[in-house]
């Protein structure tokens, strides 16, 4: 059996990091990580390709060579999905489909796909591949578990070139114990967390490292603290691996953000070589937090916990909502303070969506409140239900906010503040992908890039040099990521301008 796994294209979103991929000479930033994995629990006897729309384009003679086609995507890659369908249907070529997209939209591509292998791959699709063998497959697999972690393979890095992406992935954990009322992750993974024992995560480490790949490894949980207890005691053997392997990876992952009550969690951390941590810190409005269940989050000083996670080396990178029942008009200037105040520089913002089978989701439906499905990037400016706030305000709200926090003097005011905490932890290794990136922002920022931008770029190239050396790789990085925040901010104010009166 030939099979042909296929990886939809991603717009060009604030994690797409597109007009940043120049600077390292990548072509995309992440590899598709769950049609690796596909890959590996398919049989061992099939021949097996696999194409990302990301770094390539689909060609005939790849859908020729086929016999089945494996489709993962996520919502966000929804316009790619139907592309890709619409070459399998004109090639003749029978579609196997699975992942977030498909879950949450099942009832719309019933008609347009051969086999749904719903829910987690470990379970249905072994389920498909024996009906398969024995000629009595069904359109739909489904199942109401969830498996553990011990049945998920080694991903098949060998189907793709690695020095292809900015950042290998890894996977530690699914699950979350929190329920937010907006998030998709416990409908789809529960709230228990399933964890890989360390022995099985060491060796997926070891398979990255001998494949050859030296650099940046993204730990995909959804909140790798999920089991606190079980992190800390696998940490000191990823720690001991390290050290052993003389610090090959450095690793950001997602967390909730009570990791900062946790003293010994984030020194481990830290040891271990994380260096920056994802956490959905929505809003500073928490009457707004307590409606969306953010309770983790309420009853802190958000800005304080921030900066003592700097301070211990590790950047904190936030994600941010506007648009809750309970915010007025007030929350973009308190959003751009407190955004602005706890030198957050990887701010993303969005408009609250309502993503499908969410608590969200089923109480807009409930209220008859639901419009449009979710376009899967809350950074574009849209919006899918009637909101309490007028639709107009609140999307000129949203405008005001991205153009302020990207602008080059909040930008780099931003930058300034995260200087001042961080304190990163041991030798700071220079790889040659920092380098380049380094010589290519002097070039497309330092020397060609527009005067105002350039005269933020030397000065805080100088006084990083001067005062924060050890955080000189960082500020860096973060004056690159700003070019790509700046122009996907223009896109989706342009995209929502109101319509001439002309």
């Amino acid at each position: 059996m030939k099979a042909l796994l296929v990886y939809p294209k991603y717009p060009i979103t604030f994690w797409s990091f597109k007009y940043a991929l120049k600077y390292v000479s990548k072509k995309a930033a992440f590899p598709p990580l769950g049609l690796l994995t596909v890959g590996a629990i398919l049989p061992k006897d099939w021949d097996i390709r696999l194409v990302d729309l990301n770094v390539r384009n689909l060609r005939d003679s790849d859908l020729q060579w086929a016999d089945y086609v494996f489709v993962s995507a996520m919502l966000v890659q929804k316009e790619s999905v139907a592309v890709v369908l619409k070459e399998c249907r004109r090639m003749g070529k029978k579609v196997v489909a699975g992942g977030p997209l498909f879950n949450g939209t099942e009832a719309e591509y019933l008609p347009l796909i051969d086999h749904l292998i719903l829910n987690e791959a470990e379970l249905t699709l072994p389920e498909f591949l024996k009906d398969l063998a024995q000629g009595t497959t069904k359109k739909v697999y489904r199942s109401s578990g969830f498996p553990p972690l011990s049945m998920t393979p080694v991903p098949r890095w060998d189907l793709i070139e690695i020095k292809d992406y900015a950042s290998l992935m890894v996977q530690y954990s699914r699950g979350c114990p929190y329920n937010c009322e907006f998030c998709d992750i416990t409908a789809m993974y529960g709230r228990t967390p399933r964890l890989k024992d360390t022995g099985q995560f060491l060796n997926e480490l070891q398979t990255i490292y001998d494949r050859g790949w030296r650099g940046s490894l993204f730990v995909v949980d959804d909140n790798f603290i999920g089991n606190r207890f079980a992190v800390k005691k696998m940490l000191p053997r990823v720690i001991e691996w390290m050290k052993v392997h003389d610090y090959p990876f450095h690793f950001f992952t997602e967390a909730s953000i009570n990791i900062a009550d946790d003293e010994t969690l984030i020194h481990l951390m830290v040891e271990a070589g994380f260096k920056q941590v994802f956490i959905g810190l929505e809003t500073p409005n928490e009457e707004s937090l307590r409606e969306c269940s953010k309770d983790q989050n309420c009853r802190r000083d958000l800005t304080a916990t921030i900066r003592k996670l700097q301070s211990s080396g590790i950047e904190v990178m936030g994600g941010y909502i506007v648009g809750f029942d309970s915010d007025d008009e007030g929350i973009f200037g308190r959003q751009i303070k407190f955004i602005q105040e706890s030198g957050v520089v990887t701010a993303m913002v969005g408009l609250l969506n309502a993503l499908p089978n969410t608590k969200l989701w089923h109480r807009l439906k409930e209220e008859n409140r639901l419009e449009l499905t979710a376009s899967g990037d809350n950074t574009d400016g849209s919006i899918n239900f009637v909101s309490k706030m007028d639709r107009a305000k609140l999307i000129e709200g949203y405008q005001r906010i991205i153009k302020t926090i990207y602008s080059p003097r909040h930008y780099y005011q931003r930058i300034s503040q995260f200087l001042r905490y961080h304190n990163p932890y041991g030798k700071q290794k220079i790889a040659k992908d920092q380098i380049v990136a380094l010589l290519k922002s002097v070039l497309y920022i330092g020397i060609l890039g527009n005067g105002k931008t350039q005269w933020y770029y030397w000065r805080l190239f100088v006084k990083t040099l001067l005062f924060y050396r050890r955080s000189f790789t960082e500020a860096i990085t973060l004056m690159i990521y700003g070019q790509h925040f700046r122009k996907v901010a223009k896109k989706v104010c342009l995209q929502w301008l109101p319509p001439s009166t002309s």
